[in-house]
């Protein structure tokens, strides 16, 4: 993460226009890579809150501290149970504020945080959102897809089958997906999304907001001999997919993707993934599934 130097750690005096918060829980956006990337409204509120709820108190200690906003801060993560949800609620009730926050960007967007924000509302509290930078939408921005609609489908499976059986899922969607990915893992993915998902342009953006930003868009098979060539890229990664074309496919495109589906598929899964790729009926390409499976 890319800090200011100690000259610059100081945000205007607005800041003081909260002297305290209103008891709740406060959902805080921080940066993605470039300190600069946070809102005035964001430090105000951690500045101003009783408790600071982070992943790692060492990570979001170091963004604090630039800022040189001493605020308590307690851990909150994946292994974290309902026990320490309680903990959380408790201080709000008590007339706490709690700012909530992730080691980098929106929390809760794969990261930990919606089981408490779930139980704070359940439990009548009061919870807001400061909004902020976003790996997501930031790739998204510059990856030249459409962008009026898309889902975000999170991290990318870390084993080939699971990964293949997640994209089969979302081969369907007509919409621009944004994922997650890992530089070792990368050139897998890549490989998994050209034999599921077939032709696609996506979008491989790394290092978002930081020295070294790249964002490498192309066809899948033109970045998958890149990669080969070049090796794993190092950083963080978001993957920006791009949608199922809306196209009519002929009868012979229908039946050569049913045999190709039915080397590792059963027959009713053949059918329902090729069914959600093409528009045809599902009933229809099952009796064809059944006919094709006769034939080997």
């Amino acid at each position: 993460m890319t800090y200011p130097n100690e000259k610059q750690n100081k945000w205007p005096e607005a800041s003081k226009a909260i002297p305290g918060l209103k008891s709740g829980l406060y959902i805080v956006a921080t940066p993605i890579g470039n300190l600069r990337d946070i809102t005035l409204r964001a430090l105000d509120t951690l500045a101003a809150a009783d408790v600071i709820v982070c992943e790692d108190t060492r990570v979001s200690g170091k963004l604090l501290s630039a800022y040189d906003i001493k605020g308590k801060m307690i851990p909150y993560n994946d292994h974290s149970d309902e026990k320490k949800r309680d903990e959380i609620i408790r201080k709000i009730k008590d007339g706490q504020s709690v700012a909530l926050i992730s080691d980098a960007g929106s929390p809760l967007i794969s990261d930990p945080g919606y089981k408490l924000v779930r139980q704070a509302r359940q439990c009548g509290v009061m919870v807001t959102a400061i909004p902020g930078a976003s790996a997501v939408i930031a790739g998204l921005q510059l990856s030249g897809l459409p962008s009026d609609r898309f889902a975000f489908i999170g991290f990318l499976p870390n084993k080939q089958k699971a990964r293949q059986s997640f994209l089969r899922d979302w081969a369907g969607l007509q919409s621009t997906l944004v994922a997650y990915e890992t530089g070792p893992r990368l050139l897998d993915a890549l490989g998994d999304i050209a034999e599921i998902m077939g032709p696609r342009h996506v979008s491989v953006a790394r290092e978002l907001t930081k020295m070294y930003e790249e964002v490498r868009a192309a066809a899948v098979s033109e970045l998958i001999d890149h990669y080969k060539d070049k090796g794993a890229p190092k950083g963080e990664i978001v993957l920006i997919i791009e949608g199922a074309a809306d196209k009519v496919w002929s009868d012979a495109e229908i039946e050569e993707a049913l045999q190709k589906a039915l080397l590792s598929m059963k027959t009713k899964a053949a059918a329902t993934y090729v069914a959600d790729l093409s528009g045809r009926p599902r009933k229809t390409l099952y009796d064809l599934a059944l006919q094709i499976s006769g034939k080997f």
